[in-house]
């Protein structure tokens, strides 16, 4: 049976194709969307990221038809769920392509994850904190062997932080301090969770993570396919260096860094602001990548006997 997961996402439309007894990958695709454009900090989706988005549904159905898909599942996050339009738009998508929209809670969506990642990594005693770093929100998950201990999804993505703070083409030092302050207020309570229960390491999840593995891989000349080995420890030291250069170049320098994903050289500098906040002020110094997030997550979910999902009826 094969199952096709959308991720309408704030920035990007991902497809996953899988079958579900063998778990084959059957088909991973994504389209550039820019949904949440101009739009987060208003709460509202904008009549041109709304047409993207459908015309990038219309693509994904056409996809999915032609790999002859049993079962279609859609889900939203950010964007969609914060926007005061959202269900509009899902509404409206159901009547153009017979895709139903599942429009996930932060906390549905932080779970989504964390099960995600859980399928590529062994959780033991000490405590791991996951990241998801989103255009609109940003999820963290604290975890370990028995389970989730906290999670939360904070408005805090690279999208929305960039139409909050408008930083220069090569951000200055100042507006990266005013970022730090404005993160250390919205995340005071995951710095306290995590002062009674101090990970040990980082674990991105997907999106920008990739991005700076792909760069690191493609600086140093390391003979990895993250298709194939679908998880990475990062040095430390490659991840300071990569984060540095991005820190320090503009636009079309980001966008010819070899590794780069052209869809993220702009959002690149937030995601780097974010991830060396969150190292230093929870002093972690173990940062690995889980090439599964969200989609993989929802995927094991459907091994459930009742499934909390709508499915889009194709």
């Amino acid at each position: 049976m094969r199952i096709a997961i959308i991720d309408i996402g704030t920035n990007t439309f991902n497809l996953l194709i899988q079958e579900s007894k063998t778990n084959r990958l059957i088909l991973k695709n994504k389209i550039s969307v820019r949904l949440g454009e101009g739009g987060l900090v208003n709460n509202q989706l904008h009549p041109e990221a709304m047409a993207r988005g459908l015309a990038a549904l219309k693509e994904h159905k056409k996809t999915i038809l032609e790999n002859k898909v049993d079962s279609c599942f859609a889900f939203a996050t950010s964007a969609v769920r914060g926007a005061d339009n959202g269900k509009e738009f899902a509404e409206n998508v159901a009547i153009e392509t017979g895709i139903k929209i599942n429009i996930l809670s932060g906390d549905s969506e932080a779970y989504l994850i964390y099960e995600g990642v859980k399928l590529l990594y062994d959780f033991g005693k000490p405590y791991s904190l996951i990241m998801d770093i989103g255009g609109g929100s940003t999820e963290f998950i604290l975890a370990n062997s028995e389970g989730v201990k906290w999670q939360k999804s904070y408005d805090l993505g690279v999208s929305r932080l960039i139409q909050l703070f408008n930083p220069s083409d090569i951000i200055k030092e100042e507006e990266v301090e005013k970022i730090y302050h404005y993160l250390d207020k919205e995340i005071s309570e995951l710095i306290e969770v995590c002062k009674k229960f101090p990970p040990t390491e980082l674990i991105g999840s997907s999106g920008s993570f990739d991005t700076f593995a792909q760069m690191i891989f493609e600086r140093h000349q390391y003979p990895i396919d993250l298709e194939k080995t679908l998880k990475y420890n990062f040095k430390i030291q490659d991840y300071s260096e990569i984060s540095g250069l991005m820190l320090s170049r503009n636009f079309e320098e980001r966008l010819n860094t070899p590794g780069m994903i052209p869809m993220r050289a702009d959002l690149i500098v937030l995601a780097c602001v974010l991830v060396n906040h969150s190292l230093d002020r929870l002093a972690i110094s173990n940062l690995k990548l889980s090439t599964y997030a969200l989609k993989e997550g929802v995927f094991k979910t459907l091994e459930k006997e009742n499934i909390p999902w709508q499915e889009s009826l194709l």
